[in-house]
């Protein structure tokens, strides 16, 4: 017979191994729990549409190649993918070069000569992409695996999935069989998420010449809204606001910190209606009737701000009629001291020599002055939506995809059209193929991705597009213009 003491000591460790037990069990059922409705979630998302038998054609497996170059910016390293892009233009028997921005940094330029000088079209695309955390992505970003119809991988929209699409479309106009009314131009850059140094900038500076004869382009920056699978507005980018990028230093963080509070007015519109530019006044009539609760405030913006209403807007819309002042953090300088990085989100005719001067006098009061000025660009003209080629893109797309078409303007986010816009080419920002709402948040973020038969979609849109503006004669007559 056990004694007082052993009992006690008996029943204690059946208590530790039953609390044991119970931890085990707990920590067993939170982890099921969790990996069931991870799993849950998964095919939630996978399985929101069925997808179609999608043949993998030749251009898909061509994005797919594309994507596995890991063009990251920084550092770029585009070359690899540069020599490979100018490689299928070669294997068709047209010439083609690769342009060395810099070491590692490749653009490829080619050209189809047109029967007339003066309406040439360009097809413009960059291959660097912005980086990646693969541990975060369902599929390694430089893999292009096809899952449910959905190609991963980065640059798979923004922008290796256009590129693929101009580049068939270069090669069937030169596969024609007859040449073209005009130019026809196929560039594709690098550097363009950091800035463009060693891309179009680099281009325009020391290579002006690949624009010759260019009267329009085609780019990235356009929308395609879409309801369920059916897109409802394919909107046309004519223009974004500008940057300016420049360091504000100060003796100590305390001045910098009190004028970052005191810039903060300026962050937002939260002040007085700004201008409104006639294009910023064409994009908000031309997306009105998309917008059900901003609909009447939208058609007509002048009577809105007339009327008080201006702040019931999103604050998209209200940015596009004011400039921004973004402070992006306080350091230490190597010689003393502290800068504020600081970013002045213009419109898009504003002189950038009279913001900056405009932001001294803010930052004077504080002990602050202008350091260095990093990125100063502007003023940039909009493209014109009164153009014929205009009009047909409009008409391509609503024929294309059975939706209302017009302008877009952007308020945060730019592209190398500024380049170009400079320089009197009307460029269009589009997105040639559909993409909803969780793919475009995908964008620069993780799981990007693109649905291979939209994807497919936007060969056939874009290849329709530009086959009518350069080889239907009689219309490029009109269109030219």
């Amino acid at each position: 017979m056990r004694s007082p003491e052993e009992q006690r000591r008996r029943h204690r460790n059946e208590r530790i191994v039953a609390a044991v037990l119970v931890i085990v069990l707990a920590a067993g059922t939170a982890i099921f729990v969790r990996e069931s409705r991870r799993a849950d979630e998964e095919f939630r998302r996978e399985t929101t549409y069925i997808p179609r038998e999608t043949p993998i054609t030749v251009d898909v497996k061509l994005l797919q190649e594309y994507i596995r170059f890991d063009t990251s910016n920084p550092p770029g390293r585009e070359m690899p993918a540069a020599q490979w892009l100018a490689g299928q233009i070669r294997a068709a028997g047209l010439p083609v070069e690769v342009i060395e921005s810099a070491p590692g940094r490749g653009n490829v330029y080619a050209r189809i000569e047109g029967k007339r000088e003066g309406g040439g079209l360009l097809l413009l695309h960059h291959i660097d992409v912005v980086p990646t955390n693969a541990e975060s992505w369902k599929h390694p970003p430089f893999a292009a695996t096809i899952r449910l119809d959905q190609l991963y991988g980065r640059g798979a929209v923004d922008m290796k999935g256009a590129g693929i699409v101009f580049l068939r479309t270069f090669l069937d106009i030169a596969a024609a069989g007859r040449q073209p009314e005009f130019d026809l131009v196929f560039l594709a850059v690098a550097d363009e998420e950091t800035g463009s140094r060693w891309g179009m900038e680099w281009l325009v500076n020391n290579r002006p010449d690949v624009l010759d004869g260019v009267r329009y382009a085609l780019n990235e920056g356009g929308i395609t809204e879409m309801m369920g699978e059916r897109v409802t507005y394919f909107g046309i980018e004519i223009g974004t606001k500008v940057q300016v990028a420049l360091q504000v230093v100060a003796p100590t963080r305390e001045q910098l910190q009190r004028l970052r509070i005191a810039l903060e007015p300026y962050f937002t519109p939260d002040r007085e209606p700004g201008r409104v530019l006639p294009e910023v006044r064409d994009f908000f009539r031309d997306v009105a009737p998309q917008r059900i609760e901003f609909a009447d405030d939208l058609a007509d913006i002048d009577r809105t701000i007339a009327s008080g209403k201006f702040w019931d807007l999103p604050i998209g819309y209200r940015e596009l009629t004011q400039n921004n002042v973004f402070a992006q953090g306080i350091v230490a300088r190597p010689g003393g001291g502290f800068q504020m990085r600081t970013l002045l989100m213009n419109l898009p005719d504003e002189n950038p020599d009279e913001r900056i001067a405009w932001l001294e006098e803010k930052v004077r009061p504080f002990g602050a002055r202008i350091g260095e000025v990093e990125r100063k660009e502007g003023p940039v003209p909009m493209a014109s939506s009164k153009t014929p080629f205009f009009a047909l893109l409009k008409e391509e797309a609503s024929r294309t995809f059975g939706c209302s078409a017009g302008t877009e303007v952007l308020n945060r986010s730019w592209n190398d059209s500024r380049f170009l816009r400079h320089r009197g080419i009307d460029s269009y920002g589009i997105n040639p193929f559909p993409i909803d709402f969780f793919q475009a948040e995908a964008i620069h973020g993780t799981d990007e991705r693109i649905r291979v038969e939209y994807f497919i979609k936007g060969i056939g849109f874009t290849g329709g597009l530009v086959r009518r503006y350069l080889l239907e004669g009689d219309r490029n007559r009109q269109v030219g213009g």
